[in-house]
């Protein structure tokens, strides 16, 4: 079993910087791909990068591309989403997955964390 814990979030004005971070606990991190995954209050939760178990492959939904930059150390095994240029938009609860194939898809997804608040202020 795997256990994970995100830190890093906190309010920041438009165009800020926030560097999510999930700590991950157990015998088998390096097994799982993972993920980041958000929820706005009253929508439902989106998909915003994954990374395969070595880092090699990444990917993103289309608003973020070119802002967000989602990265794992499995030395120290944690994973790290890096927010630039944040926007009003981007305010939600952002939590972190692992998944036993690299996928965007939360369902496939095993292992979640409890989540941490990204505020952004206009």
């Amino acid at each position: 079993q795997v256990q994970l814990v995100e830190s890093g979030g906190g309010l920041v004005q438009t165009g800020g910087s926030l560097r999510l971070s999930c700590a991950a606990s157990g015998r088998t991190f390096r097994s799982y791909a993972m993920g980041w995954f958000r929820q706005a209050p009253g929508k439902e939760r989106e998909f915003v990068a994954a990374i395969s178990w070595g880092g090699g492959t990444t990917n993103y939904v289309d608003s973020v591309k070119g802002r967000f930059t989602i990265t794992r150390d499995n030395a120290k095994n944690t994973l790290y989403l890096q927010m630039n240029s944040l926007k009003p938009e981007d305010t939600a609860v952002c939590s972190c997955a692992a998944a036993v194939h690299y996928n965007p898809d939360a369902s496939q997804y095993a292992y979640w964390g409890q989540g941490t608040q990204v505020t952004v202020s206009s």
